[in-house]
């Protein structure tokens, strides 16, 4: 029992340091991964605003914009 005690201990020390090896040397893409979806997002929201503005203001080119795109809409 003492042996299966220290075997789980054994492996919870070892992920914990595996998982800061990960973290430590991946940790960096993480945060430029991170950086970069905050910008995708706010360039989407951005880019959906416009496109609602332009398709309330000129129906027409909202219209040749989501052609071109997206291909032909019926």
């Amino acid at each position: 029992m003492l042996r299966t005690v220290f075997m789980i201990g054994l492996f919870a020390i070892l992920g914990l340091f595996l998982l800061k090896v990960f973290f430590g040397v991946f940790g960096v893409f993480f945060a430029l991964l991170l950086g970069l979806l905050g910008w995708a997002i706010r360039i989407a929201i951005l880019g959906g605003v416009l496109y609602l503005l332009v398709r309330i203001f000129s129906p027409e080119t909202a219209r040749r914009l989501r052609e071109r795109f997206s291909g032909h809409v019926s």
